[in-house]
């Protein structure tokens, strides 16, 4: 394991719910990235970030993390969840924040009802 695979597999083992995405929360620098952290705060899900700009091991190491081509990528509780076009779907369905209170992760916004 490379020493940016270790650091990828430490973030995504050590918490919660972890996000690989271009620029920061405050101040994402792609559209998919900046549509990924308007959901996460949506629904309230504190979570940890990591800006795969500022390290291009760690933004070449992601993707060969996961086997995911694209960036963002979401990670809960340990698990691959998939990028903008997939959480998007799920928090459009519901399936997100149910995915995440199974997970035991308390979210604001509560599930849509089917």
């Amino acid at each position: 394991m490379t020493d940016a695979q270790s650091v990828i597999d430490k973030a995504v083992k050590s918490n919660d719910v972890m996000l690989f995405m271009k620029g920061t929360p405050q101040f994402p620098q792609c559209g998919f990235s900046s549509q990924v952290v308007q959901i996460l705060d949506y629904l309230g899900v504190p979570f940890e970030s990591m800006n795969v700009l500022a390290d291009a091991d760690i933004r070449q190491g992601i993707k060969e993390y996961a086997n995911w081509p694209t960036i963002p990528q979401l990670y809960i509780k340990g698990e691959f969840v998939g990028g903008c076009d997939i959480v998007r779907e799920m928090f459009q369905s519901g399936e997100l924040a149910s995915h995440l209170t199974e997970a035991g992760i308390v979210c604001s916004q509560p599930a849509k009802a089917s």
